[in-house]
């Protein structure tokens, strides 16, 4: 229990130091952030259940009040705001990337990275990402889709970092990537 609160906390962490990397502002409200890389190596790296729970305490720790998000913001009023299901996809995302590297084991490392952070950190955090855009910035679906199109090639670059990362790790030290185990 003591290794997984720790590995929990890192992790949490890890994505809040991701958010101290300039964001670049968008007209969608939604900024272009490194934090979502955060998202995808929790999965990669601690699978479901613990990347899950680290992006969750992220998420709780930044609606309490800490200025943990991209640009120093944090509390309850970011659920007003255009992020929001962003912000809430979050563990959802986290989760659902390491699920899938748990279920493709016996696939190659890189491979498995780049589906799952493709398919959990991008596609998955994009659903509540959209549906937040269209609540809260009252955009149509066709809107946010434009608009989160411009978000695309940044989370490439995010899923080729986090495949170098993480397979990285695994080579050096390979009970290290828990989603692996």
């Amino acid at each position: 229990m003591e290794k997984t609160s720790v590995l929990v906390a890192l992790f949490a962490a890890l994505i809040a130091v991701l958010g101290l990397v300039p964001a670049f502002p968008l007209a969608s409200g939604v900024p272009i952030t490194a934090q979502s890389l955060g998202i995808m190596l929790c999965g990669t790296i601690l699978g479901a259940k613990k990347g899950g729970m680290a992006a969750l305490f992220f998420v709780v720790l930044t609606l309490v009040g800490l200025p943990l998000l991209a640009g120093g913001r944090g509390g309850i009023g970011l659920l007003a705001g255009a992020s929001a299901g962003f912000i809430i996809g979050f563990p959802i995302a986290a989760y659902t990337t390491g699920w899938l590297m748990e279920k493709t084991k016996s696939v190659d490392i890189q491979i498995s990275v780049s589906l799952s952070s493709v398919v959990g950190g991008i596609i998955i955090l994009y659903i509540p990402g959209l549906i937040g855009m269209m609540i809260n910035a009252g955009m149509s679906l066709n809107a946010a889709l434009v608009a989160v199109s411009v978000y695309l090639p940044g989370d490439v670059l995010k899923v080729i970092l986090a495949t170098i990362v993480t397979s990285a790790i695994f080579k050096a030290r390979p009970n290290s990537v828990l989603a692996r185990n």
